[in-house]
């Protein structure tokens, strides 16, 4: 396997219901992840880019919440709806997708 080019995390933590800071867990993280990886396949793209769940990535009131590295993206609100979009636009096409973006004045 060759080293990937980027790393998509994708937060999975999970709080209790009701939690103030919410959960992306809770929020359908875990599906959004296994829908990266089901479209990743699809597209070829293993190699070139990691999927790695994470712990908390912070913005837990926008979650689902990943961010792409090194290109410093960060998008918020993900559905697994969303996935083609995202993998089509910015990974191969090199746009990240502006609906879904995490800006810096979301961070509180």
């Amino acid at each position: 396997m060759a080293k990937p080019e980027r790393f998509l995390f994708i937060c999975n933590n999970e709080r209790p219901q009701g939690h103030p800071r919410g959960s992306c867990t809770l929020k359908g993280g875990r599906e959004v992840a296994a829908r990266f990886y089901e479209v990743m396949e699809e597209r070829g793209l293993t190699g070139t880019v990691g999927l790695v769940p994470t712990g908390c990535l912070g913005p837990c009131f926008e979650g689902p919440v990943a961010a792409l590295f090194p290109d410093d993206v960060w998008y918020c609100n993900i559905t697994p709806a969303d996935v083609e979009e995202i993998v089509d636009k910015h990974f191969i096409g090199g746009e990240p997708v502006k609906r879904l973006l995490l800006r810096d004045e979301d961070w509180g």
